[in-house]
């Protein structure tokens, strides 16, 4: 029962903090940025059900991430470790494939710094 409530349980509820916000940020908010953007590139924006699948994949990966950074470092440092290894080498390998829309960066940067740091929130308050 310990392993559920020190593991389990933080990785889950960050998964679906995490899940949820990435979910409000790119399809609900700013999806016509994705969609005109790859328009524009002449290829069409990839959101097949797959395409929710391996998000939801990355969101397990990431809060995951975040669970074992917290074992070593503060709120606010694993936030912004994980803001560092999960969003911004993520912006500069879509960037150099010149499939991220910049302008979208300005709503992205707080919005998945805040993403962050209430994962690392969730994960410390839940597992102690």
């Amino acid at each position: 029962m310990r392993f559920l409530k020190t593991l389990i349980l933080p990785v889950f509820l960050a998964t679906v903090w995490i899940s949820l916000s990435e979910f409000v940020r790119n399809e609900l908010l700013f999806k016509s940025y994705w969609v005109d953007h790859y328009k524009d590139l002449g290829i069409i924006f990839p959101s097949a059900p797959i395409n929710g699948i391996v998000w939801g994949v990355w969101s397990l990966l990431f809060a995951m991430a975040i669970f074992f950074m917290m074992k070593k470092f503060s709120v606010l440092q694993t936030a912004f470790l994980a803001w560092l290894t999960g969003f911004i080498m993520m912006w500069v390998v879509i960037g150099n494939l010149n499939v991220l829309p910049l302008s979208l960066l300005v709503f992205a940067i707080p919005l998945s710094f805040l993403e962050c740091i209430l994962a690392a929130w969730i994960i410390s308050k839940v597992k102690a």
